[in-house]
């Protein structure tokens, strides 16, 4: 079905209303952002999850830098997710979360 492009809000890229990633940056989240815990829709800026309650402002383990819970630090770029170890799922969940959103398998602390 043929839907209208809109603008990834990370690469500007215009990308099919109906995808779920962005083809030229990988982007899980192309037209918001997400709760990394709950997956409910954040807006930046907000200092909690409205769903969770999850802290969303971080410190990046990389460069120290306060940053807003997205994909990668906007700040010094390393990203902040990890692969889930479930053979089966494989999903990209974020460094921080205990279990994987997709398939709930324990994640293991990522070595940093």
């Amino acid at each position: 079905m043929a839907s209208y492009k809109q603008p990834c809000i990370h690469c500007k890229t215009l990308v099919d209303g109906d995808a779920r990633f962005c083809p030229r940056c990988g982007s899980r989240s192309p037209f918001g952002y997400a709760c990394p815990t709950c997956l409910l829709p954040i807006s930046m800026g907000a200092e909690f999850c409205s769903g969770c309650g999850r802290e969303l402002y971080i410190t990046c383990p990389a460069c120290q830098a306060q940053v807003f819970v997205t994909e990668s630090c906007n700040s010094c770029g390393v990203s902040f997710m990890v692969i889930c170890s479930n053979a089966r799922c494989k999903e990209p969940q974020f460094f921080q979360n205990s279990k994987c959103t997709a398939c709930g398998t324990a994640i293991k602390a990522a070595k940093r």
